[in-house]
């Protein structure tokens, strides 16, 4: 670890909330019979951050592993896709070490009552909204983090998803126009009578919508910063990329928009700077515009009407909060975390108008 970092806590699992509870015995014994070695008392606990697919901690003696299975409640119909999940990581784990390793899947209802799968742990720092006590980054470590996080990202789309298997996984044709048009219906169906309609934004979207950017490749859909694990020894390394749930073969640069999307810079000024949910904000961090500039030194790719990619990206941020506010307004989670989605979709329809009306990123 270099001078500058001190030992900084990981990202801890606590006891599972209300609502969440898992059956141990039924899952203590499946697990024991699908993946060898699996023995011991099962303990679980539950990873509290994230608001989409349950994430739990699975103790089998010594032996750590992860399980994920869909929230209880309203679900988008390929959002929470465990297959799909399971899949994706057993062919990019060969040539992509950021994945985990997946061990079972299940669909047996008796089990759970839904699809999931467990996967090993990967132990490292996952950062969330702030750095955790005792962590410190200079501004040169910052901007080294950052430049990773997009490295990484480089990295995964330069995977030929034909030679890992993939090439039925996705449908990249096409692929633009069926996530416009997918997230403003998504948006629509999960919209409250207490936020606004997002109507000309939508239309903004449609009117400047371009065709496909070059090669499809392997995209992650939800790449954040925390989503991320880095190492403990020295947390200016990625070593683990989580949360593969959305992934697909699509558009890198919808992928990349996406991520921009939650990438709040230390100097923006309000509203943009009261949606920071993630330790994005700390001096030194390289800003959008650089991002965009080193992705495509990186990639070769070359970038134009960036003003949509990331203009998309926070319409579809404004859609997934939508959809998670959706759950709370209607009572299917008791979580109350989610009440903050609908200020959060205020705040990003403010930014959005602001931006549809200078279309200068």
């Amino acid at each position: 670890m270099s001078e500058e970092m001190e030992v900084a806590t990981i990202d801890e699992p606590v006891a599972v909330r209300e609502g969440d509870e898992l059956d141990v015995a039924t899952i203590g014994e499946f697990l024991k019979d699908a993946i060898p070695g699996t023995m011991g008392a099962i303990r679980i606990k539950q990873f509290p951050n994230g608001y989409s697919n349950l994430t739990y901690l699975i103790q089998a003696g010594d032996r750590e592993m992860i399980l994920r299975r869909p929230p209880f409640g309203k679900k988008p119909k390929s959002g929470h896709d465990m297959s799909r999940e399971y899949r994706i990581l057993k062919a990019l784990k060969p040539i992509f070490r950021y994945c985990p390793e997946p061990l079972v899947y299940s669909e047996d209802p008796a089990i759970m009552g839904c699809p999931f799968y467990v996967m090993e742990r990967i132990h490292g720092l996952i950062i969330r909204k702030q750095l955790p006590l005792g962590m410190h980054l200079t501004k040169d470590g910052a901007r080294k983090l950052s430049e990773n996080f997009i490295t990484v990202l480089c990295e995964l789309h330069s995977i030929d998803y034909k030679k890992v298997g993939l090439e039925n996984f996705g449908r990249p044709e096409g692929y633009v126009k069926r996530q416009v048009n997918g997230w403003i219906g998504r948006y629509r169906d999960a919209r409250t009578p207490d936020v606004s309609d997002y109507e000309d934004i939508m239309g903004w979207l449609m009117e400047k919508m371009p065709g496909e950017s070059g090669t499809p490749c392997v995209i992650h859909n939800d790449y954040k910063f925390d989503n991320v694990v880095l190492d403990s020894e020295n947390p200016l390394e990625i070593i683990g990329v989580l949360d593969w749930e959305m992934a697909t073969i699509g558009d890198p640069l919808m992928d990349f928009g996406n991520s921009l999307a939650y990438w709040v810079e230390w100097d923006d000024a309000r509203p943009l700077g009261d949606i920071a949910m993630m330790a994005t904000n700390i001096e030194g961090m390289i800003t959008r515009v650089e991002q965009i500039a080193l992705y495509s030194k990186i990639t070769g790719r070359v970038i134009d009407n960036f003003d949509f990619y990331y203009c998309f990206g926070l319409f579809r941020l404004a859609a997934i909060w939508q959809q998670l506010y959706y759950r709370y307004y209607h009572g299917q989670t008791r979580d109350e975390r989610f009440q903050w989605f609908r200020e959060g979709n205020a705040i990003l329809e403010t930014v959005l108008r602001h931006l549809t009306r200078i279309s200068d990123i």
